[in-house]
């Protein structure tokens, strides 16, 4: 006995391309998630890059002294390999007095004790900065990424 079947029930009955529209479908959303991914890992080497160029511009600081700032700008900007670190803001030299919470600055006066009843120390603080530009420059595609990392070190040099 031969049974006549209409023509939307064989096209239901072929499956014959169903991952070829499958693939077609999910590799839009395949491929924003993985440049997403490298959009997060380029953010985070950057952001580490810049914290590691403010240490070794402290680290300059506690070996050749505050002399010359523009040296340990120089050190900064030169500390790794990643292009675009600026030493932002400029290093600075200050007196403080170390505690529980913290230094508190006193400025250029390190002749004034402390509470403690210690002479203050002397110490740099040092920043780097890095502009970062997105691999998904599209507003509709924004990951909402800050637009800068800055990286902090301070140290006591005396």
């Amino acid at each position: 006995m031969f049974v006549k079947t209409s023509l939307l029930q064989r096209l239901i009955q072929q499956i014959g391309g169903t991952a070829s529209v499958e693939l077609a479908l999910l590799s839009p959303l395949l491929l924003i998630m993985v440049t997403g991914l490298v959009e997060v890992g380029v953010a985070v080497i950057e952001a580490t890059q810049v914290q590691v160029a403010a240490q070794a511009g402290a680290l300059y600081a506690a070996k050749y002294g505050t002399g010359d700032l523009s040296k340990i700008s120089a050190a900064i900007t030169n500390a790794t390999s990643t292009a675009g670190i600026t030493a932002s803001p400029s290093p600075t030299v200050y007196c403080g007095c170390a505690s529980a919470s913290g230094v508190t600055s006193q400025g250029a006066n390190c002749a004034t004790v402390c509470a403690d009843g210690k002479l203050p120390g002397t110490y740099v603080s040092v920043s780097a900065t890095i502009s970062h530009t997105g691999l998904l420059s599209s507003p509709y595609l924004s990951l909402s990424l800050p637009a800068s990392f800055v990286g902090t070190s301070v140290i006591r040099i005396q």
